[in-house]
This record gives C-alpha cells, structure tokens and sequence, in this order.
C-alpha cells in the first residue's frame, strides 16, 4: 500500500520505505504519472491518495480538478482508493474528495491524541486543526475553513513577503513594502537559518540561485533596493520583522481555537513542523514519526487505507 498526498505544488509519496517529495505544480502540467508510476511498474501496488490540488487555478473549477487528479493517478495506481471530507473511501471522481488531506490527519491523529490541538506548518500554509471535534470537521470546505481559522494562507516557502506584512523598519525609519512578487517566506526562512538551501524546493521568484546570497538579494528587493543598499543587516531585519508577523499570526489562531476547542496540547507537523513548535510550545511530529511528519496526509490516508484492508 502507498500514500499518496496530492498538492498544489508538491506531490508527496510515502511507502513502506519512507517518504519522497516531489515538487509538482500542478499549474504547469505537472507529470503526476510520470512521477508515480516508478513506484508501481508492475500496476499492481494499491494507493490510498488525499488531495488539494484542485484548486490550483489551471483547473477553471474545483470538478475538473479532482477529475484531472484522480485520472492522473489511475494512470499510474489502476487499484487507488481515494479519501473524501466526509471521512470515507472512494474508487472514483467524487466532490468531497476536494482538500481533504488534512482531514485524514486529523482523522488518522485523533485516536492517539483526542484532547489535542493539530498544527501543520507546511510549504503553502497552515492548517489548525482541533482533534477535540472530529465529527464537526468533516464536510468543511477550505472557504469554511478560512472563515473559522483553521486554515491560514501562510507557509515556510512559498508565500509572497508582501502577503506577510506591509511596511518595516529601517534603521527606525517606516518603509513601505513593494507588492511585487520579489521574494517568498522560502527567502525569509533561508537568511534566518530556519531551512536548508536543500529545503528551498520551490521555485524561486526570479528563478535565479536559491543560495543565502540570492534570498538576501530577492528580500532587500521588496523595500525596492539592492543588497548593496541596506547591507546584510538590513535584510536581516526584514526577516526578522516578517517572521515576527507571520509567527504572531499563527499563534493568535492556535490560542483562540485552543480556547474554543478545548484542546490541552499542540501537536505540529509539516516542513516547519520544529519551528513552529518553538513557537507555541508545542510538541513536534517530527520526534514520533521522523521524516513522515513532512508528508503526515500521505501517511495518514495510507495508515487508515491499511486497517480498513486488514477489517
């Protein structure tokens, strides 16, 4: 059995024998066949599959999507069974198979840890999830989800720095942002040390190096200047200001829904599963699971697959 996690961006593979990562997006005709099908040369391999890649704006709605995905993958695993937001199991093309990876997390977590409140700080954005309510999460769209802050469009790679916050000081002078797209939250993270040129897996805005040096570059760009200008403390400063706010951001959801939800601990996943953890004194995924905590929906919709076959 394989799970499979299919994203905007990123197309997530976990297998018997770890975890793969593929950067995938899905508005460039992304080969989602042609990447799986090494994992199942012989079209005999079972997959169990979570999406939320349908809402990528090459798909003119959500329908289409989730038709292009559960093909794609068919092509690829003729035996996939694919996990749907009403908490079950599909064999084809169905609405409520739309973002419900975070469901089978949450579905998969809430039987080890039911008083706890799930955070999953990915690439694109984070989701809050109370375990404490499993029954009333089922059936949420991402637009419910959105109102009721359990989804917040922000990430560690892939958010636009302007979406993050609008000014910042400078040597204790207010300067604006520009809202041009010159550098991602993958910019900011790099220059702060909190991933990897590695971990940098998206594409960067300028499609140049994604080195210290280039992020430096791309983030000194948004206060429209060059690296020159404001030197590497000054760059600095600006991550620091952003991480600042997209942390503060993250953390008010948590405590409210904490609040609200019950919930008596936070539970963290995703690529900045440590990190964010830091932040809300939570307790990684990262130490249970390893390398899965990156990749917990494909986990999680292949653990669930596995016990409904040995039922």
């Amino acid at each position: 059995m394989i799970g499979i996690d299919v994203g905007g961006a990123n197309l997530k593979v976990v297998t018997e024998k770890g975890v793969a990562i593929h950067y995938c997006p899905l508005w460039e005709k992304a080969p989602i066949t042609t990447l799986l099908r090494p994992y199942n040369p012989g079209l005999t391999e079972e997959a169990a599959v979570v999406m939320s890649g349908e809402l990528a704006d090459c798909f003119p709605a959500k329908e289409q999507g989730i038709r292009f995905i559960v093909n794609a993958v068919r092509a690829a695993f003729p035996q996939s069974r694919f996990y749907g937001m009403d908490g079950a199991f599909h064999d084809d093309s169905d609405p409520s198979l739309a973002a419900a990876n975070w469901l089978a997390s949450a579905d998969r977590l809430r039987r080890e840890h039911p008083n706890a409140l799930f955070v999953d700080f990915g690439s694109t954005t984070t989701d809050i999830i109370p375990l404490t309510r499993f029954s009333d999460l089922t059936g949420l769209t991402d637009l419910l989800r959105l109102q009721r802050g359990y989804l917040i469009y922000t990430g560690m790679l892939r958010t636009n720095v302007a979406a993050i916050l609008h000014s910042v000081d400078l040597e204790g002078v207010r300067t604006p942002i520009s809202s041009e797209y010159f550098a991602t939250s993958a910019d900011l993270h790099l220059v702060l040390g909190h991933i990897t040129t590695e971990q940098y897996t998206c594409d960067a805005p300028d499609h140049r190096e994604k080195t210290l040096v280039g992020s430096q570059r791309r983030l000194a760009r948004v206060v429209c200047a060059d690296l020159e200008e404001i030197g590497e403390v000054g760059v600095l400063s600006i991550a620091e200001q952003c991480w600042a706010i997209q942390s503060h951001a993250i953390r008010r959801e948590v405590e409210r829904i904490a609040e609200v939800s019950g919930a008596d601990e936070v539970l963290t996943a995703g690529i900045g599963a440590g990190l964010i953890a830091g932040v809300l004194g939570g307790t990684s995924l990262e130490e249970e699971l390893g390398e899965l905590a990156d990749a917990l929906p494909a986990w999680a919709v292949r653990e669930m697959a596995l016990q409904n076959r040995s039922h």
